[in-house]
């Protein structure tokens, strides 16, 4: 992912600094051999790790340190100040770390410490007979067969992926990616020879057709069988399609897949005017992007504020008017009733001219695998505390999941990219039988330009909303309560308080 590669600030830490100007839970930032270093002093000790996140490249010294570990303002990553190991997504790659030594009332940076070197894996030959198979390609998916290998798993790992593509960063396909901002390859989570060099079986445009739960085998499309030992479902969402006539034309997309992304932008270069279907995130995100490209948008759903539902009317307002600013047309209480070669036609009787479409109407998850394997599913594939679904051995994560969330004391199924990678790296600990109750909290973020909203907890109903600063402003953090219990907490440039609020709600869980 991009990193920041601006001059190195601050002290040059190999000539040292005065133990005064770092104190106990301090953070300060300085360089040595050119990169920049970010050091945390806990008590006595003192870390020295890299200053930006390996995810996007935020800078951590605006993170918040906790017990030993930092976490990112931007996107909530986190990271262990003693090893460097990235601990929670979207972070997938550690940062360095260099020696410190304290001589006298002076603090020196040393050499970066050499990662110690993984524990050689047997091959499948001579070493664990054992097989777990991932079904899907997304965010969890992947997250588990990464985890998997950190943590030095032994056996065979087979993904299987309908999508063409290897796994993407999805968050980036409507924003910075959408926009012309980010470069093709920031797009893959990791490279091919990634796959091949762990020892990861990826195959790509392969459709799983059953699980047979009695032979222990997945079932694909061609009729082949593979076994396995343990089974992970990471089978994610599919967006909603249109029922309307004409929705089937080229010009008419949803955004899903990297494939979606391209076709959009390659329409866009020739498009002037691009109707977008629905106020939802994904929607307001392609309006943004769209936009950016110098595309007229116009915005056309049913609800009376873009994202009420989830924000609330304040913030709903704030949203529609930055859009507007930007150029946006909105056509609220109205919905599409057909979809011609050249314009939509809207329920209204109103017509909008149109070279592209774009229907941004929500997701399902894709849930048939599960429901013809016989495990429990209630709008989703419930599992426990542990990510396990009904049958034994069988696990499940990411958008189609529904899990205890000790929080809100509800079960809750979130379609959310952080916490699709979480729970896949969660269901691999526990496929490796750790039994690691996942309890993080719901965290995603939505770019809309320059403007980031970011979202902690989950709350699908509230009786208050208390706003705390000025949302017009661009400076404020609005809490979701119900019951006067605080259910989610959402921030616009409040990073710190955003951390703050995250970690509340976890101690509240412990």
């Amino acid at each position: 992912m991009a990193g920041n590669h601006s001059a190195p600030s601050g002290p040059d830490l190999a000539l040292g600094i005065a133990l005064a100007d770092l104190p106990d839970g301090g953070k300060l930032v300085g360089h040595r051999d050119g990169e920049p270093v970010l050091l945390v002093r806990r008590g006595a000790e003192i870390f020295a790790v890299t200053a930006t996140c390996s995810h996007y490249g935020g800078p951590l010294a605006d993170g918040l340190v906790a017990d030993d570990s930092v976490r990112c303002p931007w996107h909530h990553a986190c990271f262990d100040l003693r090893t460097g190991e990235a601990l929670r997504a979207p972070a997938l790659s550690p940062l360095a770390c260099w020696s410190v030594e304290q001589r006298g009332d002076r603090i020196f940076v040393g050499e970066k410490r050499k990662k110690p070197a993984p524990a050689p894996r047997e091959s499948d030959a001579g070493g664990s007979q054992e097989r777990i198979v991932i079904v899907g390609g997304g965010a969890a998916g992947f997250a588990a067969a990464e985890r998997l290998r950190r943590e030095q798993y032994q056996g065979a790992i087979v993904v299987i992926s309908d999508d063409e593509a290897l796994p993407v960063d999805r968050p980036n396909l409507s924003k910075d990616y959408l926009a012309g901002k980010a470069p093709e390859d920031w797009i893959p989570l990791r490279k091919e020879s990634f796959y091949a060099r762990n020892g990861i079986d990826l195959r790509l445009a392969t459709r799983v057709a059953d699980i047979d739960v009695g032979a222990r085998e997945v079932v694909l499309g061609d009729g082949a069988r593979v076994a396995f030992n343990k089974l992970l479902l990471a089978t994610g969402a599919e967006p909603v399609r249109l029922s309307i006539p004409g929705a089937d034309q080229p010009h008419v997309h949803t955004l899903r897949s990297l494939a979606d992304s391209r076709k959009i932008i390659a329409q866009s270069g020739a498009a002037q005017r691009a109707v977008v279907l629905g106020a939802s995130f994904i929607g307001l995100e392609v309006a943004a992007s769209l936009r950016t490209r110098g595309v007229e948008v116009h915005v056309v759903a049913p609800e009376e504020r873009p994202m009420e539902r989830v924000l609330g009317p304040e913030m709903g307002d704030f949203i529609r008017a930055l859009h507007e600013e930007k150029g946006v047309i909105f056509h609220l209480g109205d919905t599409a009733a057909s979809i011609g070669a050249s314009e939509v036609v809207l329920s209204s009787g109103s017509t909008l001219a149109a070279d592209m479409v774009v229907a941004g109407i929500g997701v399902r998850p894709r849930v048939d695998l599960a429901e013809r394997a016989g495990l429990a599913t209630d709008r989703g594939v419930l599992v426990d505390a542990y990510l396990e679904t009904s049958v034994p051995g069988i696990y499940a994560a990411g958008d189609i999941a529904r899990w205890p969330d000790p929080h809100s004391g509800e079960s809750i199924r979130v379609e959310h990219w952080v916490v699709a990678e979480r729970q896949g790296a969660a269901a691999a600990l526990n496929m490796l039988g750790h039994r690691k109750r996942f309890t993080d909290v719901p965290f995603f973020w939505s770019q809309h330009y320059d403007v980031p909203i970011n979202y902690v907890g989950h709350a699908e109903g509230w009786d208050a909303i208390e706003v705390e600063g000025d949302v017009t402003a661009k400076d404020c953090l609005l809490r979701y309560k119900r019951g006067g219990r605080l259910l989610a907490v959402a921030t616009i440039f409040r990073d710190a308080e955003s951390l703050e609020a995250e970690l509340a709600m976890e101690q509240s869980n412990a």
